[in-house]
């Protein structure tokens, strides 16, 4: 074989093609763990900021705010039941496939697709936080289309199952100015204290088209708008009432005030 054969040269290509596929399958493997962790870690983040249990300055090195997450009871509720599911593993349950998956999935009521979904996984990941033996707050995943993009979240409800006690958007990418003003902290620090339902149970809680009006009959409900942004302020609203509509989390949450879930025995102090 000469020096400038067709089959060197291709041969060198395979074994170069064969050493570099091995490399980067060894890589994946390697940063896998190091993935998952930091997934973890994100994800514990936007969920601990609603606990109330972070220190007054909520700082935690990463070590000791996963340690804290791990603290949390994480249940996986069956939305369809409207109970909590036994079998799926909340730890491993991947919110994100399962929405995708038609054995793990259902399709949306056009006339109740208020967040404009599609299909939602008939599974989902809640995580409560106790008072010694009585639930303090539940947090429960939202997610809907904004004007641009999914927008994905945390709202987490007091022990009465309806005042807002915080929430988080941890993914969307709505205008930059405009409709990111989501991710804000002043104009989220307004969800506490407002509530989802009224004295009928329907959903009234709305993100106002301009500043709500305090002492107003539906003040209780209303969060300031969103400048500029109209359309993501109009699909924030469409996706709290479907998340806590009827296809949503109502029925699960009026079969947690009929029956008060417990705190695991091997979590009570």
């Amino acid at each position: 074989m000469t020096r400038e054969s067709p089959r060197k040269a291709i041969l060198v290509v395979m074994l170069t093609a064969l050493i570099c596929s091995g490399l980067v399958s060894a890589a994946v493997v390697m940063l896998r763990p190091i993935q998952l962790n930091n997934q973890m870690l994100d994800q514990s983040r936007n969920i601990m900021q609603l606990t109330g249990l972070l220190p007054a300055d909520g700082q935690l090195e990463d070590d000791e705010l996963l340690d804290l997450y791990k603290t949390l009871d994480r249940r996986i509720v069956h939305i369809d039941a409207a109970g909590f599911d036994g079998e799926i593993d909340p730890v491993t349950f991947n919110l994100s496939r399962a929405d995708n998956d038609p054995e793990l999935s259902v399709g949306i009521p056009p006339d109740q697709d208020l967040a404009s979904l599609g299909r939602r996984s008939s599974y989902t990941p809640v995580y409560m936080v106790w008072d010694g033996a009585q639930l303090d707050r539940i947090i429960l995943p939202v997610r809907g289309n904004g004007m641009w993009s999914m927008l994905r979240g945390y709202i987490a409800l007091e022990s009465d199952l309806n005042t807002i006690s915080g929430m988080t958007f941890y993914e969307q990418t709505e205008t930059p100015g405009l409709g990111d003003q989501i991710t804000h902290e002043h104009w989220l620090e307004q969800w506490q204290g407002r509530r989802i339902y009224d004295a009928q149970g329907n959903p009234r809680f709305r993100v106002n088209e301009g500043a709500v009006q305090p002492g107003t009959a539906i003040a209780e409900f209303e969060v300031d708008g969103l400048t500029g942004a109209t359309v993501t302020g109009n699909a924030v609203t469409g996706m709290v009432h479907y998340w806590f509509g009827p296809h949503g989390y109502r029925d699960f949450l009026l079969a947690l005030r009929e029956q008060p879930p417990q705190r695991p025995v091997e979590d009570t102090p």
